[in-house]
């Protein structure tokens, strides 16, 4: 059974940083594609980044030059490392793996920007 689970959430100053990671179990992490989602309230869930089996890596617009994807596939991890953060990057986040026609998601982690 494919588990993800994230951490790293917390509560930052607008202009800081922080880091989530998320651990993999139970899929063949080197052939899937690993994503961050994140969801506001009242939002639908946006893709935020994204990086493929063999590293390469795509970002929203929004967090372009701020968020760095990355992924271990000895570890089985993904992290992402969140720079220069602003009020609009409050969300929950979502780790999500996808392979084939399966998606699978963990349960979140509560990022909130504010002063």
């Amino acid at each position: 059974q494919v588990q993800l689970v994230e951490s790293g959430g917390g509560l930052v100053q607008p202009g800081g940083s922080l880091r989530l990671s998320c651990a993999a179990s139970g899929v063949n992490f080197r052939v899937v594609t690993m994503a961050w989602y994140r969801q506001a309230p009242g939002q639908q869930r946006e893709l935020v980044a994204a990086v493929t089996t063999i590293g390469k890596a795509d970002y929203a617009d929004s967090v372009k030059g701020r968020f760095i994807i990355s992924r271990d596939n000895a570890q089985k991890t993904i992290n992402l490392q969140m720079n220069s953060l602003k009020p609009e990057d409050t969300a929950v986040y979502y780790c999500n793996a996808h392979w084939s026609n399966v998606n699978r998601w963990g349960q979140g982690t509560q990022v909130t920007v504010s002063s």
